[in-house]
């Protein structure tokens, strides 16, 4: 029985610990009572952790307010303050054509942002592995931070994983480039992995257009369709990781794939030109179909371009077939438009508004992001902070390299020391 119990005890201080360093993030100043107030816990537990974190480095606990010559009546409260620059966490979107790192503190505040693009679509594992190399190490050049203050990364894949951060149904793009081996050798970091429209999904909720939403479908609507999907706060993987995987848009009538917005744009504003059409997107490209880009369609319709404004709401009505056929099969409050294409996308809602309840009987509200390209890598930063919060008594904080005696060794698998290099 006494076996079965400390593991038991061990995760309920693990959660404990991580609802307070959730409270704690950007609130300032903070006393025991307030912290009892925020999370529910009791003093014992409350002060017992604080003491805990204050040990490791997470927190600061300050001068009592007698002490600092406000006079209190009866005991002085004791007040904390969460260290923000005590480690850092990574961001990355691994696409295609480029990757896109950010690198935050530990209050979720974006310290830099660098993207860098592949020299070709498809090059060698090793060539993608050195790229990231470079754009990590010019991300934490630009933030200012050490490499050994990382105390988790979290990359975006454009393919299904899984819960235990598996890319499932390889694609081409992944099957020599095990990024989470690659990353953990070179670096020594905690490597996480998760598909891109999830994460898309963590960061609309928590930075976007869907804060304070729990039923959510983030759909990336660039070159491709994909979707993250939020059910009572909850993100969903499914059983092997496919969960929001929209294949079955090949089958549904007046979709047929699943490329995107930004691709169909270009495509039916190249046919219209091939056919002869007189429209102003023939000026844009400079007379050449082949460069024609969906910035340049959505622009002509804005200007009153016939030829562009139909190819609008055609657009409209593919995708509110769309949005109607996965709001009937999850029932979101909100969908929200996102990636490259999101701010031209805005143009697309009303009629989408109008459209929608035609392919659902329960239509969602709808919206564009405006995070922009880096929703991606803001979602990954969400996804680190996350794994930190709920392991923030086995991760430690580079400020634990100012403690002159050593910690007592840890006994949890998790455990690792991170120090200023």
């Amino acid at each position: 029985m006494q076996s079965g119990t400390a593991p038991s005890t061990q995760l309920v201080r693990r959660v404990n610990a991580g609802a307070m360093l959730k409270a704690m993030r950007g609130a300032g100043i903070v006393t025991g009572t307030e912290l009892m107030a925020a999370t529910g816990l009791s003093r014992a537990t409350v002060i017992s952790i604080c003491d805990e974190l204050v040990r490791l480095g997470w927190l600061q606990e300050l001068e009592n307010q007698r002490g600092a010559g406000d006079y209190v009546k009866g005991r002085p409260a004791r007040r904390f303050v969460f260290d923000d620059s005590a480690a850092s966490v990574i961001g990355i979107d691994i696409g295609a054509t480029k990757i896109t790192a950010i690198v935050a503190d530990m209050a979720g505040t974006s310290l830099s942002q660098v993207t860098m693009p592949f020299r070709a679509y498809n090059v060698p594992a090793d060539e993608r592995a050195d790229v990231l190399d470079r754009i990590a190490a010019d991300a934490l050049e630009k933030a200012g931070a050490s490499a050994d203050s990382v105390l988790a990364v979290s990359v975006g894949v454009a393919a299904p994983v899984s819960r235990q951060g598996e890319v499932l149904r390889a694609q081409e793009f992944w099957k020599s480039f095990d990024v989470r081996r690659i990353v953990s050798e070179r670096h020594g970091w905690h490597v996480l992995l998760e598909n891109d429209a999830n994460l898309a999904a963590l960061a609309e909720r928590w930075q976007g257009s869907a804060q304070g939403v729990d039923n959510l479908v983030v759909m990336l609507a660039g070159d491709r369709l994909g979707s993250g999907i939020l059910e009572s706060g909850r993100l969903l993987h499914g059983q092997v990781g496919g969960f929001g995987e929209l294949g079955y848009l090949d089958t549904v009538d007046g979709v047929g794939d699943t490329y995107g917005i930004a691709h169909y744009a270009a495509l039916w504003g190249r046919e219209l030109l091939d056919a002869g059409a007189e429209t102003a997107l023939r000026t844009l490209c400079g007379g050449n179909p082949e460069a024609l880009t969906a910035e340049m369609v959505f622009r002509a319709a804005a200007d009153g371009d016939t030829a562009a404004s139909e190819i609008l709401d055609r657009m409209a009505l593919r995708m509110a077939r769309v949005v109607g056929s996965i709001s009937t099969l999850v029932n979101p409050e909100l969908v929200v438009i996102a990636g490259a294409v999101a701010a031209s996308a805005q143009a697309l809602i009303p009629a989408m508004e109008k459209q929608v309840p035609e392919f659902t009987f329960t239509p969602p509200r709808l919206a564009t992001s405006k995070l922009g390209d880096g929703i991606v890598s803001l979602g990954a930063i969400r996804h680190a902070l996350d794994y930190v919060e709920e392991h923030a008594l086995d991760l430690y904080p580079a400020s634990l390299a100012k403690q002159e005696e050593p910690l007592p060794k840890q006994e949890d698998p998790l455990a690792r020391k991170v120090t200023a290099g």
